[in-house]
């Protein structure tokens, strides 16, 4: 008996160490570029979803993509409207985006009008109705908008019992069919907590059209979804010509990144004596902070450091929030620099990008675009003040943590940036940025104007360089038709250049200021 025992007890425990085969979910793809990474790969086949939030923020227009995107003949796709826009209305409006393709109606999508069966008989002849045009063509999506309208002519004679009954029939029916389900909906977040649907559901898509001062940005979360990690928090979307894009909170982590054991090498800047300073030039993969008041030469020395790039072969962005291209690249030519030529071939993109109500997560998914299009190895950001200025309110709070993202995600991937930024001289301290973001950068130059003998001229020093020594002289420069020129070092005869107003050490200190010669009297 004891041996019996022993042998039971062997096996359950072999059975218990057996690894359990999971069933597989498939993802299916939303259409709408950048969601598909925020949910995790796309949305859980035969899931019952919600898509919810306020009038105008996109939820129609989502639901049309997921259904463009999968609706087949094998697989048509069920549209059920109550009460909203008609049919041939909505379809008016939604063929103007790209992702409308006029072949899916004659078969893989089917529009179906349930307001009559809403209005004038109860929730069952509802269920009924569905159930019934489900069964006769085997749909893998059904989308039901709006099913608000569904619950509140429901509430008006049902019971709270009846109207949870109803929504667990209906998701118990489509789950079994096999249909992935999108309920669409006007809600309120006061609604969450006591609505049966919410519980009921798999995943919920919450989107908002957020307002602030003159700007409108809209918003998406991703509150639940049932067995696959979303990324949390809140995104950006943005309704363009393609219908609905969506920029995630941690876009540009997930991409190519520098592998950590290759040597990195010392890049040109395009001015030697910088370069010398440096040690040689700034580290593959670095980003660097130039940084100074107007009319210091950030800009041109920015279109050196680019130019010494495509002359070595390295394809180039530029991401301008200030001044216009055609501006740059004339401005370009009069220092003998040529940027017009390789944005012909393909070997540069200019990016201007300085509309309203931008975030952060759209502007870099302007330049990762631009990126792979050229193939970059260098980056401009010219400049940060015109960045922050073109970001809509709501993230300029956050424009720091955004921006470490950024640069995090883009110098991962062995791009070197120069970043720009304007900064006011004092005169009594010499400050690098009023973001407070120079321990984001590897290096950092500062450019300032001094006053010495009457003349107000110009000089840089190096600040930082997280990749080695670099020299610690203060050189004055001159902005020639050459571009940025530092001037060859030599002694001085001032103390205190970084503050701009500095004192003379030198023998014309212990000289006396010779009298004036007194006026001859008038005869």
């Amino acid at each position: 008996m004891k041996n019996k025992n022993t042998s039971v007890k062997s096996q359950l425990s072999q059975k218990a160490a057996r690894p359990r085969a999971k069933v597989t979910i498939r993802k299916i793809p939303t259409g709408v570029r950048g969601l598909d990474d925020i949910l995790g790969g796309g949305i859980p086949e035969f899931s019952f979803n919600v898509i919810a939030g306020t009038p105008g923020c996109g939820k129609t227009t989502l639901a049309h993509q997921i259904v463009f995107a999968n609706a087949t003949p094998a697989k048509p796709a069920l549209y059920f409207t109550v009460l909203g826009e008609p049919a041939l209305k909505m379809l008016r409006y939604q063929q103007q985006y790209s992702f409308f393709d006029e072949a899916k109606l004659d078969g893989s999508i089917r529009f179906i009008n349930l307001a009559d069966v809403v209005m004038e008989r109860d929730l069952s002849a509802v269920l009924a109705e569905i159930i019934k045009q489900v069964t006769a063509l085997n749909p893998g999506i059904v989308v039901v908008d709006s099913f608000r309208t569904v619950v509140r002519k429901a509430m008006s004679g049902a019971s709270e019992f009846e109207m949870q009954s109803f929504v667990q029939r209906l998701a118990q029916f489509l789950t079994s069919w096999e249909a992935t389900t999108f309920l669409v909906g006007e809600y309120a977040e006061a609604e969450i907590r006591d609505n049966p649907l919410f519980t009921v559901a798999d995943g919920l898509f919450w989107l908002w059209q957020v307002t602030k001062r003159n700007s409108v940005v809209r918003k998406l979360q991703i509150m639940k979804l049932r067995g696959q990690a979303s990324v949390p928090g809140l995104h950006t979307i943005r309704i363009t010509d393609d219908g609905i894009q969506a920029f995630s909170r941690t876009l540009g982590f997930g991409g190519k990144k520098m592998n950590p054991l290759r040597t990195r090498r010392r890049l040109s800047i395009g001015i030697p004596e910088l370069d010398r300073m440096m040690g040689g030039g700034i580290l593959e993969g670095d980003s660097m902070l130039v940084a100074g008041p107007s009319g210091t030469g950030k800009s041109a020395l920015a279109t050196q450091f680019i130019a010494a790039g495509l002359r070595q072969g390295e394809p180039a962005v530029m991401a301008l929030f200030e001044e216009r291209p055609l501006g740059y690249t004339d401005r370009a030519d009069s220092l003998g620099l040529n940027l017009k030529a390789p944005q012909q071939t393909g070997k540069l993109e200019i990016l201007y990008l300085r509309p309203l109500d931008l975030s952060v997560d759209e502007t870099m998914q302007e330049i990762l675009d631009a990126i792979a299009r050229v193939g970059a190895k260098r980056l401009v950001i010219d400049s940060l003040v015109g960045f922050e200025m073109a970001l809509a309110p709501g993230f300029r709070a956050d424009f720091r943590e955004s921006l470490y993202r950024m640069i995090v995600a883009l110098t991962g991937a062995g791009v070197t940036i120069l970043s720009t930024v304007e900064v006011e001289d004092t005169f009594t301290a010499m400050a690098f940025s009023h973001y407070t973001i120079s321990f984001l950068t590897d290096d950092i130059i500062r450019l300032r104007y001094v006053e010495i003998d009457g003349q107000l001229r110009k000089v840089m020093v190096v600040i930082k360089m997280r990749g080695g020594n670099h020299s610690k002289d203060i050189r004055e420069y001159v902005i020639t038709d050459k571009g940025v020129v530092l001037i060859q070092p030599r002694s001085t005869d001032y103390d205190g250049l970084t503050t701009g107003i500095p004192t003379r050490t030198g023998p014309r200190l212990a000289q006396k200021a010779e009298a004036p010669p007194e006026p001859k009297a008038k005869k």
